[in-house]
């Protein structure tokens, strides 16, 4: 049935407002009591920390910084706060792997001990000089409360930990210019260098409303002057956390997060190295509609060029913040965790980013269930049994339309083009039956066929003239009993021709507690929720296939394999701090 556009508009402000959530920045900070309460040694086990994400054993994380691979060891550094399970007293953490699956937890990093420092030690990023030593560019939060960039070197490039770093006294390197805003002024790039020797970087920033992604060059990492104009512009708040980096020979990625809304975006576009001039591709939207690597719970990513494979590779980090509440993250002891990496990679038409989790990551699957050609007829579920738990897994799967002519497919209301997937997914959740869908997963759902407790993971497809338009959703609205939760629906478009794979669209979902992190169509379209179940804990979470569509829809094909926990340890022998 259509759905007029003025009741549109309403569902997109709706979207709009629920899409606000608390980040480690725009939030309200928490009373110093708050900041620096200890959760103690042991953290509460309720059944929601995640086994193979990532996460230290307590208290509070946020921005994946400065990762990189020295010497055959990959670096994870962090935003962390090591007195309290909630934002404040800000230092960068740091782990390390050789496989980015099993971690192991070093003292911090980089903290405050300096001037240039002395309020925090906010994000930043890594760059391997020519001769292979590492340099991190940071922002500091100085004695006036300004954000200044500040660079950092390993005491001993001998130690492929890197366990110790030393600032050098001639910190800041950059400092907010006159006119600009010094409370905004951060998280600066991992540099690269030019034709002409000059090395370059950019940094977030903000002019009013308008957000900045400000270009600085040097000639020897310690002196560096703005260019004349900023990379790229626009009209969306202020721009953090930028990424710049090339995806083949020919574009470059520009990704922003945007701190109104708590999303990122990206455009892919020409970088002219000889003229430091950066054109977005004039087909593809550039602003808060914009493409975005995750359409859930994703922020403040960053990634690294991986040299150490034979065949090199991109590789994205992402944060997902806590949805449940600051008195819940203090009683639990630990808020945060970071995305599975993933490795990015140009689509073949060149109009996007794909995405898929690092194959590392496989490494931790177990015993699995295999279901091959079940068709599910309109109205019904069945159960994918055999798992110990579905608390912690990993499902590949499969679903072909039956219905290839889409009679039953519902219109694409011409309204819908003026708000984004997600409203439409909030108008039409996994329980508003279609006509070709919703139809997918029912993760960690409770064991009385997921009645009390289930996140939904769906697609809905709709014809639009001679087209199929494939909306992919992850809807929480289920997925606990428990009170005081941020439960937004998340929701993405995908670009898929069923026509050319015979109806058939894949999904891959990585289940952990409290995690749901999906990627529809080989990774062209992700999402990651956060849910709280309260039924569906450890082995009473069950795992089923639905369909709620007028439609039939056959599984073509479903693999779901338990996943064993990384190994996340602390260094048995933590050199003595500075």
């Amino acid at each position: 049935m259509a759905i007029r556009t003025w009741t549109w508009v309403v569902f997109l402000l709706l979207a709009l407002v629920s899409s606000s959530s608390p980040s480690c920045r725009a939030a309200e900070p928490p009373s110093p009591q708050q900041a620096s309460a200890d959760a103690g040694d042991l953290t509460v086990d309720d059944g929601l920390r995640t086994g193979y994400h990532f996460q230290p054993p307590k208290h509070w994380i946020n921005d994946p910084n400065g990762v990189m691979c020295y010497k055959g060891v990959y670096h994870l550094f962090y935003q962390y706060n090591p007195k309290g399970a909630v934002w404040g007293n800000i230092v960068w953490a740091h782990a390390v792997s050789t496989d980015l699956v099993d971690w192991v937890m070093l003292p911090p990093a980089i903290y405050p001990t300096a001037p240039f420092d002395v309020n925090g030690c906010w994000s930043g990023s890594a760059t391997m000089l020519p001769d292979g030593t590492p340099v991190i560019m940071y922002t500091g939060i100085d004695g006036e409360n300004r954000q200044v960039q500040n660079v950092a070197y390993p005491k001993d490039l001998s130690d492929p930990y890197l366990r110790e770093w030393v600032k050098p006294d001639y910190n800041p390197v950059i400092s907010p210019g006159p006119g600009m805003n010094a409370t905004a002024f951060r998280d600066p790039t991992t540099a690269w260098q030019g034709p002409d020797g000059l090395w370059r970087l950019v940094i977030g920033t903000k002019d009013n409303h308008r957000g900045l992604a400000m270009l600085y060059r040097s000639r020897d990492f310690k002196r560096w002057a703005p260019a004349n104009r900023a990379l790229h512009s626009g009209d969306t708040g202020m721009w953090e956390c930028p990424d710049f980096y090339p995806v083949n020979d020919t574009k470059h990625v520009l990704k922003v997060s945007l701190d109104l809304t708590r999303f990122e975006y990206y455009t892919l576009g020409e970088y002219d190295r000889d003229t430091d001039t950066y054109t977005p591709d004039p087909s593809l939207a550039d602003g808060n509609d914009g493409l975005r690597y995750d359409y859930g719970n994703f922020y403040a990513s960053k990634t690294f060029l991986d040299t150490s494979k034979q065949q090199q590779r991109r590789v994205l980090w992402g944060w997902a913040n806590e949805s449940d509440s600051t008195a819940a993250d203090i009683r639990k002891g630990w808020a945060g965790v970071q995305a599975i990496p993933r490795k990015v990679t140009l689509s073949l038409d060149g109009k996007q980013l794909v995405q898929w989790p690092v194959a590392e990551i496989e490494s931790l699957r177990g015993a699995h269930v295999n279901v091959t050609d079940v068709l599910v007829k309109s109205g019904h579920h069945f159960e994918v049994a055999g798992l110990a738990s579905s608390s912690q897994a990993d499902v590949e799967a499969a679903f072909q339309v039956m219905d290839m002519d889409m009679d039953k497919a519902e219109a694409f209301d011409p309204a819908w083009r003026a708000v984004d997937a997600q409203a439409v997914c909030v108008a039409r959740g996994a329980d508003a039956k279609g006509g070709v869908g919703p139809f997918g997963l029912w993760v960690l759902a409770s064991d009385d066929g997921g009645q009390e407790e289930r996140t939904a993971v769906f697609f809905r497809v709709f014809k639009d003239g001679g087209k199929h338009v494939v909306l992919m959703c992850n809807d929480p609205s289920l997925s606990s009993q428990a009170d005081g939760l941020y439960k937004p629906t998340f929701a993405g478009f995908v670009d898929v021709d069923l026509a050319k794979t015979g109806g058939k669209i894949a999904l891959r979902t990585l289940i952990d507690h409290s995690v749901v992190e999906s990627f529809g169509e080989y990774g062209k379209t992700c999402i990651l929720s956060r849910v709280y179940p309260t039924k569906a804990v450890g082995d009473k979470a069950r795992l089923y296939v639905f369909n709620n569509g007028e439609s039939d829809v056959k599984v073509t094909h479903l693999n779901a394999y338990e996943m064993r926990s990384a190994n996340i340890t602390s260094d048995a022998a933590e050199p003595t701090s500075r």
